[in-house]
């Protein structure tokens, strides 16, 4: 049930993402929930390796190439996802940093408090 929670949570945050970036668009709640759902199997399955095969890089610039992967990772999704539109890689990289933050906060708040 927490992770249906967190699913739609996750899609509302989505939703929100226009709404501070201009250049993306979310043009229905079917794409939202779509694309909160291939961002977390992408997040899980493909991230994960793509940060292991750019180690070095990842080292040399201190964690900071993790960003432009996730970036890579937010733009692939809306490639994939008709009504999930992200123009470029700048509004990939904004879109993305601000999808973490509010999903950080959608993690926080459905944390257990023990």
């Amino acid at each position: 049930m927490k992770l249906l929670l967190r699913w739609l949570l996750n899609a509302v945050a989505l939703m929100l993402i226009p709404e501070v970036l201009s250049a993306i668009r979310v043009e229905s709640y079917t794409a939202a929930l779509l694309s909160a759902l291939l961002l977390g199997f992408v997040n899980a399955i493909i991230r994960p390796l793509l940060i292991l095969i750019t180690l070095p890089i990842t080292l040399l610039t201190l964690g900071l190439f993790t960003l432009v992967i996730n970036a890579l990772m937010f733009w692939s999704v809306s490639g994939l996802v008709a009504g999930f539109v992200v123009p470029d890689f700048w509004a990939a990289f904004w879109g993305a940093l601000t999808y973490s933050v509010l999903t950080w906060l959608v993690s926080l708040a459905l944390s257990d408090k023990d």
